[in-house]
């Protein structure tokens, strides 16, 4: 049986994509067990949908987490849902200020001042 070389790129194309998608799944489940590793009592910790907090306590059996948000504030969540550990270095991304260049605001970003400009106020019409 003869093999014409559009079949046997097909066939090498296919077996780089299964590589990697074995490749990809090994690295997925490392990171998920690196972190399921670092998640502890007392560790701070990012949700999914962005809630920062620390852990209080962890059950196994029911797969939620006692997640303190604020002082006096605690929240349960799913055990999957807990995103990344967040260390020092992260902390102190996340909490830099924003800063200006050349006097202008970065997009997103809100100013305090009131526009010097004064807008007048539409007429009334007498309908």
């Amino acid at each position: 049986m003869t093999f014409d070389p559009f079949t046997i790129i097909m066939l090498a194309v296919l077996a780089v994509l299964i590589f990697f998608m074995f490749r990809n799944s090994r690295k997925r489940q490392a990171d998920a067990r690196e972190l399921q590793s670092k998640v502890a009592p007392g560790a701070k910790v990012m949700t999914n949908f962005g809630v920062f907090g620390t852990i209080l306590s962890i059950d196994e059996d029911e797969n939620q987490v006692l997640l303190e948000t604020t002082p006096g504030t605690v929240i349960t969540v799913h055990r999957q849902t807990v995103a990344r550990v967040v260390t020092p270095s992260d902390a102190e991304t996340a909490a830099a200020p924003a800063t200006l260049t050349d006097g202008e605001p970065e997009f997103g970003q809100r100013v305090d001042e009131t526009p010097n400009d004064e807008t007048p106020e539409p007429k009334k019409s007498d309908d």
